[in-house]
């Protein structure tokens, strides 16, 4: 026995009977309702819930020859350093218009590859990565299917492919200064893999370029490592097994950072009096640690909002902008005090 037939699905122009308006006037009010006086926005808003109206986005990609969905792949979401660039760039993609569609790498080279090639045919109209490292057959199947890119999290003008973001190698040689001013010349840094990764092999070498100005310091010890507080402490706790002599350690970012302190409080160090220790990010925590860590603020809110508004213009113009950097700033906190005496 035939059950009954399902439910008919509402359409645009039932919409448009309820509210007493053409079909023109509802499709303006959906798609730019600031163009459409409040009563009646309020009128067509009211019938559209009252009928469970979705517009049909798929006919309308074919008609436009475009979703207006963004497509954005991040390195991880297990924890806050992308949040807030990403809360930013969304906000300032649904005021374009545009609905963000996210995927996380899991910093794995091929599930990268696997998610851009997924969201290319699910027909994103543009692309935010992060960092340019990557296989440039990559970025030729991007142009072969005529889907934008941006690049952030990085400044490197010297890529062909457009950028909004800093200058990873810059703000951390900037930190190291800060470093090498306090006194410090036994150096270590807790980095993240720097294998497939320009952010943090730049702020690697943002860490030699300051100290190559300073002709008395020790060799570097670098400790590579998967960001976060665990690793963070293990790595410290490789580097005093390694060089006991350090008196500082410049970390990558804040998790690493925060994980060097706890360590260095196990060991019975005292921070900063017995070893300084510096982050990368400015995270929340970083400012209610004990002490307040040393780090460097990465600007991700003008970075999300001004990827948002030059992806929008490269899918709608086709144009492809000017490579753009963003300042980051040193936030000197109780983390950092001059080297111990000898």
């Amino acid at each position: 026995m035939d059950g009954p037939p399902p439910p008919r699905v509402p359409t645009l122009a039932d919409v448009a009977a309820r509210a007493g308006v053409s079909t023109a006037t509802v499709s303006r009010c959906l798609n730019a309702p600031d163009r459409v006086q409040k009563d009646t926005r309020d009128r067509i808003l009211e019938a559209v819930k009252h009928l469970g109206y979705s517009p049909n986005f798929g006919a309308r990609a074919l008609a436009a020859k475009r979703t207006d969905t963004i497509g954005a792949i991040i390195p991880t979401m297990d924890n806050s350093i992308f949040a807030r660039g990403l809360q930013a760039f969304q906000t300032a993609l649904v005021d374009h218009g545009m609905t963000l569609l996210l995927a996380s790498s899991s910093y794995r080279r091929d599930l990268e590859e696997t998610q851009i090639r997924t969201l290319v045919a699910r027909g994103a109209d543009g692309l935010l990565l992060i960092g340019h490292d990557r296989d440039p057959a990559l970025y030729d199947f991007l142009a072969r299917h005529t889907v934008p890119v941006l690049v952030s999290w990085v400044f490197d003008p010297t890529q062909p492919r457009p950028s909004v973001g800093f200058d990873n190698r810059q703000a951390m040689a900037e930190m190291t200064h800060r470093v090498l001013a306090q006194g410090h010349r036994r150096l270590a840094t807790i980095s993240g893999y720097t294998s497939d990764n320009d952010r943090t092999r730049d702020r690697v070498a943002g860490v030699r370029d300051a100290m190559a100005e300073v002709p008395d310091c020790a060799p570097l010890n670098v400790v590579e490592t998967r960001y976060g507080i665990e690793t963070g402490a293990r790595a410290f706790a490789q580097i005093l097994a390694k060089t006991p002599e350090t008196t500082a350690v410049i970390c990558g970012n804040d998790l690493l950072a925060l994980g060097a302190m706890r360590q260095a409080r196990t060991m019975g160090l005292r921070v900063p009096q017995d070893i300084s220790i510096t982050g990368f990010d400015d995270m929340e925590i970083a400012v209610i640690a004990d002490p307040p860590l040393t780090t460097v603020r990465v600007p991700h809110g003008d970075m999300g909002r001004q990827a948002a508004s030059m992806l929008t213009e490269m899918v709608r113009s086709g144009t492809t902008p000017d490579t753009v950097a963003l300042p980051c700033e040193i936030m000197e906190r109780g983390s950092l005090g001059p080297a111990p005496r000898s």
